[in-house]
């Protein structure tokens, strides 16, 4: 009889906020070639990787994660564990958690699962959408890892879950304390992408940055089409909390120099709202589940700076879903039915 098991799958965080961990950190996260897959040599690709960026930004890199660290660790490890904790005590089925960089890690975490005798793995990437360097790449290294490691293992997976109501409904749910309070704009800041991955994942290579208004013109490649899916979810969450179309938009952060990102660009549009006279803004950051470096510090502190240095008076960061009961509800409902399958 087969025994199943949930794997929850995150980005990971490095082991302490030290130096030498961050770099070794960053190595393993911008060293996949899904994140940085740029020059296409992979010899060249490391020598940008590790000469060029990471010697410039780990400094200041490992000082950003020491501002959101907590006593115990990194935030998203924590806040992970007791997700994985809170939905353990609700299904009946094994759950483990690893990262995709750093760890717990994927092969650890794998051996340990077939060493238990698990034959059946769902893997739940906490990503609702799909993008080449986030949903793609975790589950492709898991599929990776358990072909050398349990080549037997059967793998499911959630697909991305960005327009699903009741991913939907626990997002909004999360939100309606801060939507009670009086607000000028509401913010959706979504990790950005170079806009290269968008034409890259378009298979068809027909529908995306050709068609007008292509990400909400319907087409098979928005299964691909990170843009696609956060407008999506905005579009879905703003008719579910009843958002004043004048009153909501979306913005990108998280980038790189060197190359088109995803626009508009999430620090500009602080200071564009601010200077517009909305001085009190309410961000919400839906492409991450768990509160991390991106949302912690670089929204929470960062944004918040910016935001009110142009002016700006009232910054309210909603918190990731996290562990709130509303997400553990979507989670177990998911596993619930995986396992009726």
């Amino acid at each position: 009889m087969s025994k199943s098991a949930v794997l929850l799958l995150n980005l990971g965080s490095p082991d302490s906020t030290s130096v030498p961990d961050v770099t070794r950190y960053l190595q393993e996260f911008l060293g996949d070639e899904r994140v940085i897959d740029r020059p296409a040599n992979a010899f060249l690709r490391r020598l940008l990787v590790n000469r060029i960026i990471i010697p410039s930004r780990v400094k200041k890199s490992a000082h950003a994660y020491e501002s959101i660290w907590t006593p115990e660790g990194s935030p998203l490890i924590l806040t992970s564990k007791k997700t994985q904790t809170a939905l353990q005590q609700r299904v009946e089925v094994p759950v483990a958690l690893a990262m995709n960089y750093g760890n717990p890690s994927i092969p650890d975490v794998l051996r340990q699962l077939v060493a238990q005798g698990v034959t059946r793995v769902l893997m739940f990437p906490q990503y609702p959408h799909y993008a080449m360097s986030s949903w793609e790449t975790v589950v492709v290294k898991v599929q990776c890892e358990a072909a050398q490691i349990a080549p037997q293992l059967k793998l499911d997976g959630v697909q991305p879950y960005y327009g699903d109501a009741d991913y939907i409904d626990a997002l909004v749910a999360s939100a309606q304390p801060y939507l009670a309070q009086p607000y000028d704009h509401f913010l959706f800041s979504y990790h950005g992408i170079p806009v290269r991955h968008l034409t890259k994942a378009d298979s068809s290579r027909a529908h995306c940055q050709v068609v007008t208004d292509c990400c909400t013109t319907c087409s098979p490649v928005h299964g691909t089409c990170y843009k696609a899916q956060v407008t999506r979810t905005s579009q879905l969450f703003a008719q579910r909390a009843g958002l004043d179309p004048a009153k909501w938009s979306i913005s990108f952060q998280s980038r790189l120099v060197g190359e088109p990102w995803l626009s508009p660009y999430t620090d500009a549009e602080f200071e564009r709202l601010a200077k517009s006279g909305r001085k009190r803004i309410v961000v919400i950051t839906p492409a991450f589940v768990t509160d991390c470096l991106e949302t912690l510090e670089e929204i929470r502190v960062e944004g918040a700076d910016d935001f009110k240095a142009a002016g700006g008076e009232q910054f309210t960061h909603i918190p990731c879903l996290n562990d709130q009961p509303v997400w553990i509800d979507f989670l177990t409902r998911r596993v619930q039915r995986w396992q009726q399958q």
